[in-house]
């Protein structure tokens, strides 16, 4: 990775279970996570509370992946969906992501949800849910 780049800063000891100086140290490793700053990170979150439609929704995932490697899981819950808290939305875990940001992007979606319930209706459809009606 380039030096010229910014990178995250490092979270307080014992904040965080994120690996970051074991990623710096590491040759090899992807370290495209460490791209994603505090504002980043807040352009980021605000993207995903603003999302339009179920395929913007999936184009953002796509991205994130691409471009960071954060790989984001939305689909209706095991059990049956009342709210939106019934749907799941997973953020894997791995070296370099910061637990705050696995907590709050799956928070931004779920407003995101919540304001545009068209799409978390969209996503039940595309599971099938209403095509039996």
């Amino acid at each position: 990775m380039s030096l010229s780049m910014p990178i995250r800063h490092p979270c307080p000891p014992g904040a965080c279970d994120c690996e970051r100086e074991q990623l710096l140290e590491t040759h090899g490793g992807d370290q495209r996570i460490l791209l994603l700053t505090k504002a980043e990170e807040k352009r980021l979150l605000e993207r995903l509370e603003n999302v339009a439609s179920l395929a913007e929704l999936e184009r953002l995932q796509q991205r994130m992946h691409e471009q960071l490697g954060i790989r984001v899981d939305v689909a209706p819950g095991f059990n049956e969906v009342r709210s939106m808290r019934g749907i799941a939305i997973e953020v894997t875990a791995f070296p370099g992501l910061c637990r705050k940001t696995r907590q709050a992007i799956p928070a931004a979606i779920r407003r995101g949800l919540e304001q545009r319930p068209e799409i978390a209706y969209a996503l039940l459809d595309a599971q099938g849910l209403f095509r039996d009606l």
